[in-house]
C-alpha cells in the first residue's frame, strides 16, 4: 500500500511536467530535474516544544522550472514529491486528556512510545531567486500541498493532511549540475478535518543536485 501511494504521487508528477511540456509555451532548457536529501528535528529554535520530540528524514524528487529572469532576479516554480520517514514520541503524557478520547489511558500508552511514522507528500511551490555573483544565487521558497501519513499521533490524524513549507537557499551552478543547501520551517496540519489537529512543526536542511537535461 505505501508503495502503491508513492508510485501514485511520483506518476502524478511526471505526467504533469510531461504534459506542461507538450502543451504550454515551455522552454526545455528552462527546466531541471533532481534529488535531494533532508533531515529535521522539532527540537530546534524556534519550536523545540517539551511536549514530544520528532525527528524526520525525506527523500525528494524536483522537479524546477524557471518561469522568467531579469537581471539579477528570477521567478521559478517546483514540484517536489517526498517521501518521509518522522520518529515520534509523546513526552508529556498529560497531553492525552481524558476528555479527548474514551480510551485516553491506552491512549497515552502508545503514544508514549517511539514509533516510525511514513509520510507520503506532494509540495508545490514558487521560488524567488537573486543571483549574489556568477553562477552563486540565493533564493526564498514558499510551498503548499497534500500529504497522507499512515500513523495518528497525539497532535495530529492519521491520513490526509497539508505540508506547508517556507524555506531560504543557496544555489550553485556547476553545468549542467546545481548544488543547492536549503535550510526550512515546515507545518503540517489537516484543517481540522478531524481531530486530533494541533500539528506537527520542524526546522529542516536538505542538500540537492538538480540537472538540466536540454
Amino acid at each position: 500500500m505505501r508503495k502503491n501511494i508513492f508510485f501514485i504521487v511520483f506518476s502524478a508528477s511526471t505526467l504533469f511536467v510531461n504534459n506542461f511540456s507538450a502543451y504550454s509555451q515551455i522552454k526545455k532548457e528552462n527546466l531541471k530535474l533532481g534529488l535531494s536529501y533532508g533531515t529535521g528535528s522539532q527540537n530546534k529554535w524556534p519550536f523545540n516544544l517539551k511536549d514530544y520530540t520528532r525527528e524526520v528524514d525525506f527523500y525528494k524528487l524536483l522537479f524546477n522550472y524557471s518561469i522568467s529572469k531579469k537581471r539579477k532576479w528570477a521567478y521559478e516554480i517546483t514540484i517536489e514529491p517526498s517521501y518521509n520517514i518522522a520518529e515520534h514520541q509523546l513526552l508529556n503524557k498529560w497531553f492525552v486528556k481524558e476528555t479527548d478520547y474514551e480510551d485516553y489511558l491506552e491512549k497515552r500508552e502508545l503514544y508514549t512510545q517511539k514509533r516510525s511514522i511514513r509520510e507520503y507528500v506532494l509540495n508545490l511551490g514558487f521560488i524567488l531567486r537573486y543571483n549574489i555573483y556568477g553562477d552563486l544565487s540565493t533564493y526564498a521558497i514558499a510551498g503548499v500541498g497534500p500529504m497522507i501519513s499512515d500513523k495518528a499521533t497525539e497532535r495530529l490524524a492519521k491520513g490526509y493532511a497539508f505540508s506547508d513549507v517556507f524555506g531560504l537557499g543557496l544555489s550553485y551552478e556547476i553545468k549542467p549540475f546545481q548544488l543547492d543547501f536549503r535550510y526550512s520551517v515546515r507545518h503540517i496540519s489537516n484543517l481540522e478535518m478531524r481531530p486530533p489537529n494541533s500539528g506537527h512543526n520542524t526546522t529542516n536542511i536538505e542538500f540537492s543536485v538538480l540537472i538540466s537535461l536540454w
